[in-house]
């Protein structure tokens, strides 16, 4: 340990140092002391950069996969709520709000599709884009705060708002195997198509 400080000692005194804009040719005793400090100080900077660029993409992991999670849980809310008939005036209807997946009053007794309105982990405001339906059948994504009542459009699904690069890339589930190469978390749409199976195939 010693020798290695009297090598680290015999480089600073002899090496010209370069801080910022400011160069130092000759280092006294009390100048080695300082460049040693700094050097370590960046080594203990450039260590906690990498640890923390480490961390930010475990938080992102993690929130995608909750981003699965509660995109697949309102999809499969969609679909019970557009598949339930039994003792319902209107079946095969989607949803005229994510609301309407808590408690659905089309039934002689209340259905509950979804069990709490989850939101977005990707924003920092948690709302999802919907994708809603119209009579005519186009189908668009606009914020919730556009589907107001009486517009006769219909919720398909939903949507993260964020624009930010996804981590995952391949290993989707078949009924998602469209998320492949996605290169925005916007881009993942969570929908249901009448005649879909849960592993996404036709019936």
């Amino acid at each position: 340990m010693m020798l290695r400080v009297e090598v680290m000692k015999l480089v600073y005194l002899e090496l010209p140092i370069v801080i910022g804009n400011v160069r130092f040719m000759k280092v006294n005793e009390k100048g080695f002391t300082l460049a040693f400090v700094v050097i370590t100080l960046l080594f203990i900077g450039a260590g906690m950069a990498a640890v923390g660029k480490i961390w930010s993409k475990a938080i992102q992991r993690e929130k995608e996969e909750e981003l699965l999670f509660r995109g697949d849980q309102i999809r499969k809310a969609i679909e019970s709520y557009y598949n339930d008939s039994k003792n319902c005036r209107h079946p095969n209807m989607y949803p005229s709000s994510l609301e309407d997946l808590l408690k659905d009053k089309r039934c002689l007794s209340v259905q509950r599709h979804l069990r709490k309105l989850y939101k977005d982990p990707m924003t920092l405001d948690g709302e999802w884009e919907l994708i809603p339906v119209t009579p005519e059948g186009d189908v668009k994504g606009v914020p919730s705060s556009s589907l107001q009542p009486g517009t006769g459009m219909r919720i398909k699904g939903v949507r993260s708002k964020s624009e930010k690069e996804p981590l995952k890339k391949k290993g989707f589930p078949e009924i998602y195997k469209n998320f492949e190469g996605k290169m925005r978390y916007r881009d993942w749409e969570f929908i249901f198509t009448p005649g879909q199976t849960q592993q996404g195939a036709k019936k």
